[in-house]
C-alpha cells in the first residue's frame, strides 16, 4: 500500500513540476526583450494612409516615416499586436544598395543601428531585422513602401491618439487623462475590457488585425453572427503564415469604456497555432479588435500608465 502511495504521490509531483515548467517556458516565451527604444520629440496630427488588400479598405494602418539621412518617406505598419518595433530585412537591404552608408546592418545578429522618425519624433535603437517585406521601387515615388512595424515598445514611451475620423494620429509624452478607463497592459499586449449583451469579455487590441472588428472563436462567432446571412471567406497572412479567415454579418452593441460601439461584423480564422490558441486560452481573453470597429471615433492609449479612452 506505501508504494502505491509513494508511486502516487510521485506522479502527482511530476505533474505539478510539468506544469510549472510548461508556465515558465510559456511565461519567458512570450515575455518582450527589454525595451531599448530611445524616443525624444512629440508626432503630432501625423496623416494615416490605409492599406487595402484584396478589397479590404481597412487591411492595415501606415504611418510615414522618415530614415535618418534619406530623403524619401516610407511607411511602417502600425501593429499594436507586435511587442517590438522591427524592420523588414529585404526592404532595408535594397534601400541599403541604393544609399549606402547610412545605416550599418549586423547580419550575424540580424540587427540595425538607426533613427527613423514620425513628425518630430525621434526613435533611435538596435532593431530587429525580419526576414520579410520586399525590395524598394525607387522608380515609383508614389509606391506606400513598407519597410517595417511599429509595435508596443513605442507605446511605452509615448501616448497615442489616434483618430480615424479625420486620418490622423499623434504620439504625445502628455496629455489630459480625464475620463480614462483601465486596460490591461502586461507583455506588451493591450487587453480591452468589453461587454456584449450580459457576457464581459476581455479583448486584444490587435491593430495588425485591422480590417476585423471582432475576431473570436467559433463559438462565440455563432453566437453573435446574424442567422442565415451570407459567410464570408479569405485568406489572411500573418507572416507569411496563410490563414481562413471567415467573416459574417452581426447585429450586436458592443459597450467599451463609456461607448456604445455598433459590431457589424464577427469573424473567426481557421489555420492558427497550436501555440497561437494555447496563448489566447492562457491570457485568458476572448477575441481581438482591430481598427475598423473605431473608424467613426478616436481611440486613445497611454500604456505605461494602463489607460484607454474613446471618444
Amino acid at each position: 500500500m506505501k508504494v502505491f502511495k509513494k508511486m502516487g504521490l510521485s506522479v502527482l509531483a511530476f505533474i505539478v513540476l510539468s506544469l510549472l515548467g510548461g508556465y515558465f517556458y510559456f511565461d519567458q516565451k512570450f515575455t518582450p526583450p527589454e525595451n531599448n527604444l530611445n524616443v525624444s520629440g512629440d508626432a503630432q496630427n501625423i496623416h494615416i494612409e490605409w492599406d487595402s488588400i484584396e478589397g479590404n479598405p481597412y487591411a492595415a494602418v501606415l504611418l510615414p516615416v522618415r530614415l535618418k539621412g534619406i530623403d524619401r518617406i516610407f511607411y511602417m505598419q502600425l501593429d499594436s499586436g507586435s511587442p517590438t518595433t522591427l524592420f523588414y530585412k529585404k526592404s532595408l537591404e535594397s534601400i541599403n544598395d541604393k544609399f549606402q552608408n547610412q545605416f550599418q546592418i549586423n547580419t550575424r545578429q540580424n540587427q540595425i543601428s538607426m533613427q527613423f522618425s514620425i513628425g518630430n519624433m525621434k526613435v533611435a535603437s538596435d532593431f530587429e531585422l525580419l526576414n520579410y517585406g520586399r525590395a524598394i521601387n525607387f522608380n515609383k515615388i508614389k509606391d506606400h513602401d513598407i519597410i517595417g512595424t511599429i509595435g508596443t515598445d513605442l507605446l511605452e514611451k509615448r501616448i497615442m491618439m489616434l483618430d480615424f475620423k479625420n486620418t490622423i494620429c499623434s504620439f504625445v509624452e502628455n496629455t489630459d487623462e480625464n475620463n480614462f478607463e483601465t486596460l490591461e497592459f502586461r507583455k506588451r499586449k493591450i487587453m480591452i475590457p468589453a461587454t456584449i449583451g450580459n457576457q464581459k469579455l476581455k479583448l486584444l487590441y490587435d491593430s495588425g488585425a485591422s480590417g476585423y472588428e471582432l475576431l473570436t472563436g467559433k463559438k462565440e462567432w455563432e453566437k453573435y453572427k446574424t442567422p442565415n446571412t451570407t459567410i464570408k471567406k479569405e485568406k489572411g497572412n500573418s507572416w507569411g503564415n496563410i490563414l481562413t479567415v471567415i467573416s459574417a454579418p452581426a447585429d450586436q452593441m458592443m459597450n467599451i469604456g463609456n461607448q456604445k460601439l455598433k459590431l457589424s461584423e464577427v469573424t473567426y480564422v481557421e489555420g492558427t497555432s497550436q501555440m497561437q490558441n494555447l496563448l489566447m486560452k492562457t491570457s485568458g481573453m476572448q477575441g481581438m479588435i482591430g481598427n475598423k470597429l473605431f473608424l467613426n471615433h478616436t481611440l486613445m492609449i497611454d500604456c505605461k500608465n494602463k489607460k484607454f479612452k474613446i471618444k
